[in-house]
Parts: structure tokens; C-alpha cells; sequence
């Protein structure tokens, strides 16, 4: 059974840094799509940030430069290190997988590619 755990949330100030983490289970992330998505009140869920099983990777433009995502195959744990936060980076992040999802960027950064996602956690940034 496929299950997505996301931990690492918090509250932090402007230009501040967060960890969040996926523990996955059920399947192994290395051979799936993994995605960052958010979701801010009121707000459509967005993508994120993306890596592909073939390693590649896909960043929203308003995060490229600040956030990184990374994946540890032993742990079978998707990352997603935003450094320089800001107040619009405000939402709750959901971590997403897919074994086959359209293969194109404007699909790979839409959350109706996604079949499996966890709880999310609550990243609020704020002075």
C-alpha cells in the first residue's frame, strides 16, 4: 500500500530555511515521479518542484534559485530544502508520486498527474 508521509513544516521568518521530508512507503521513489506541491487558503494547489525518475528535474519560476529537491533512494525520502523563504511562500506542501505521468514539464507540474499524495505539512512564513 502506497503511503506519503510529509514532516518538516514549520514557522520561520522572511529569508529564513526549511527541510521538509517524504517518507515513502509501499513503493520505491526511485522508480516513481516525485513532486512538491502547495496549497495556499483560497488557492489552487500548485507544483512545486519536481524529479523525475530519470533524474531529471523541474522547478516553478518563482522558486528556482531559493529551493532544491532531492531524493535519498536508501531512505526511499523525497526533500525539498527552501532556503530564502518569503511570505508568499506560505501554503501547505503535499508531496505527490506517480509511477507513469504525462511526460511533459506543463503535465509534470500539474497535480492531476499525481495518483498517490501524503497529508501535507504547514509551511508559514512571517515576521
Amino acid at each position: 500500500q502506497v503511503h506519503l508521509a510529509e514532516s518538516g513544516g514549520g514557522s520561520v521568518q522572511p529569508g529564513g530555511s526549511l527541510r521538509l521530508s517524504c517518507a515513502a512507503s509501499g513503493f520505491n521513489v526511485s522508480g516513481y515521479c516525485m513532486a512538491w506541491f502547495r496549497q495556499a487558503p483560497g488557492k489552487e494547489r500548485e507544483g512545486v518542484a519536481i524529479i523525475d525518475s530519470d533524474s531529471s528535474i523541474y522547478y516553478a519560476d518563482d522558486v528556482k534559485g531559493r529551493f532544491t529537491i532531492s531524493q535519498d533512494n536508501d531512505k526511499n525520502t523525497l526533500y525539498l530544502q527552501m532556503n530564502s523563504l518569503r511570505p508568499e511562500d506560505t501554503a501547505m506542501y503535499y508531496c505527490s508520486a506517480d509511477p507513469a505521468p504525462p511526460r511533459s514539464e506543463w503535465w509534470l507540474m500539474n497535480r492531476l498527474a499525481y495518483t498517490y499524495w501524503g497529508q501535507g505539512t504547514q509551511v508559514t512564513v512571517s515576521s
